[in-house]
């Protein structure tokens, strides 16, 4: 069964389950910290490790996404991956191992805390808020909104500020919609979008939390093939801007085509990592997932 869980940064001309407490948390040796240093790959998982009782979800996972790279993480149901998508982002606190981003120790952070360090996620279930517009539900994603102080919303000499910053955040949720051709849905409830549709909306909202890297979790999952072209393009044209992106998908040849890297994930495990044609010809890739061709 696949793992479920799902998030949601810079528009783009610039663009759960909390964790538990720290209580617990096992002490890292100063030869585990010196192991993983800032370097251009942004984020660094190491020993990474999640138990649920007596089951292994995720079972010593080490792996690095370098900088400005599309990685696919790929990996039959039950390999892993989502579970791994929620001990990077905080959603669950890993048993063991550490994720580091940005030289930045973040094992075991909030959700909240993650995001705000620059590495966002996006859900196989698209979470929008469905009885806000398109638009509101952009508007709601920046963060820092000073209008969320209640005496500076109110008060006559703060009240400028807000509505200053609130037209500069209008701007860019407008420009971002545009990016993605969703303008024309600005107005709609956010709950009467195709499930297409909700993944463009769900992409666009996590680029005004300004991330430096997104995760996105089988963005193309229940996507038509129109919008998931154009999902694709955005997405490289990000990319291109400067964005690191690592995303598990199961469409193996969508991954092959579209990927630097990929990383194979196998019982929790990393199998094998490497370029599209390395994990193509690689014998334990393809006994256990290809059925002997890709």
């Amino acid at each position: 069964m696949s793992e479920s869980g799902t998030e949601t940064g810079t528009g783009p001309s610039d663009a759960s389950t909390p964790a538990e407490s720290d209580a617990g948390s096992e002490t890292r040796s100063d030869s585990d910290a010196e192991t993983i240093q800032q370097t251009d790959a942004p984020l660094q998982v190491r020993d990474l490790r999640k138990e649920f009782g007596a089951i292994t979800a995720v079972d010593g996972a080490s792996f690095d996404v370098e900088r400005g790279s599309l990685t696919g993480l790929i990996g039959p149901n039950g390999a892993g991956k989502s579970t791994t998508f929620n001990c990077i982002t905080g959603t669950h606190r890993p048993t063991g191992g550490t994720v580091q981003f940005e030289g930045e120790d973040v094992t075991g952070l909030a959700p909240h805390q993650v995001a705000d360090r620059g590495l966002v996620r996006t859900f196989q279930i698209a979470r929008e808020l469905g009885q806000m517009t398109v638009l509101e539900n952009m508007m709601v994603a920046p963060k820092d909104q000073i209008g969320e102080s209640l005496w500076r919303s109110v008060l006559p000499y703060a009240r400028s500020a807000v509505d200053r910053q609130e037209r500069e955040i209008l701007e860019r949720a407008w420009e971002t919609l545009e990016f993605f051709e969703i303008d024309h849905l600005a107005d709609e409830y956010a709950s009467n979008l195709s499930g297409g549709q909700r993944k463009l909306l769900e992409l666009a909202r996590a680029l005004l939390t300004d991330p430096d890297m997104l995760l996105l979790d089988e963005p193309f999952a229940g996507v038509n093939p129109t919008l998931e072209e154009r999902l694709l393009d955005h997405i490289h044209a990000l990319r291109e801007q400067g964005y690191t992106f690592l995303i598990v998908e199961h469409d193996m040849d969508l991954i092959m085509q579209n990927c630097e890297r990929v990383i194979v994930m196998h019982q929790g495990r990393i199998l094998t990592e490497g370029t599209p044609d390395e994990v193509r010809q690689n014998e334990d890739v393809i006994e256990a997932y290809l059925g002997g061709e890709l």
